[in-house]
């Protein structure tokens, strides 16, 4: 009996995962808020443009907006406690956030290369600019899931 009360417990040591309005103030959770905007912007400024070239920009749509949309379930599912403390929700969040900042990573690398195609096409300026904006905001949705990813790691 006296070998059970010699340490605490596993579950005990570990923090408690954030619900509610904590969420936005506990790092690593309080970074799917930006990834949500940011990815937002990513989509927004991608559409705006002209997409002249389809199968890359398409590319750039489809993780921008599921990513999107994934983040703001997992941010709803934070926010609203169905994750009861249980730790197989940090190992799904960090794998889902390093997954997503592989994709993103592709999606930034595509968009920047139709930024410098779209330099001398149809709309010219514009375009140019919007995919710019574009770019910068992939890359920085990128970096925003890749500190995600591996911040959970350093609570």
């Amino acid at each position: 009996a006296e070998m059970a009360s010699v340490g605490p417990s596993a579950a005990s040591t570990q923090p408690a995962l954030p619900s509610g309005p904590a969420v936005f103030k506990t790092i690593p959770y309080a970074f799917i808020l930006p990834e949500i905007v940011c990815g937002t912007w990513v989509w927004i400024l991608v559409a705006a443009t002209s997409v002249s070239l389809p199968l890359l920009q398409g590319w750039v749509m489809y993780v921008s907006l599921t990513s999107c949309l994934i983040s703001l379930l997992l941010l709803l599912s934070y926010l609203l406690g169905f994750h009861r403390n249980s730790e197989n929700w940090k190992v799904l969040d960090s794998l889902y956030h390093g997954a997503t900042a592989i994709l993103y990573m592709s999606a930034a690398v595509l968009q920047a290369n139709a930024t410098i195609t779209s330099e001398f096409g149809p709309n010219a300026p514009l375009n140019y600019q919007l995919n710019c904006a574009a770019s910068f905001f992939a890359f920085l949705t990128t970096f925003l899931y890749i500190l995600h990813a591996f911040s959970i790691y350093y609570q």
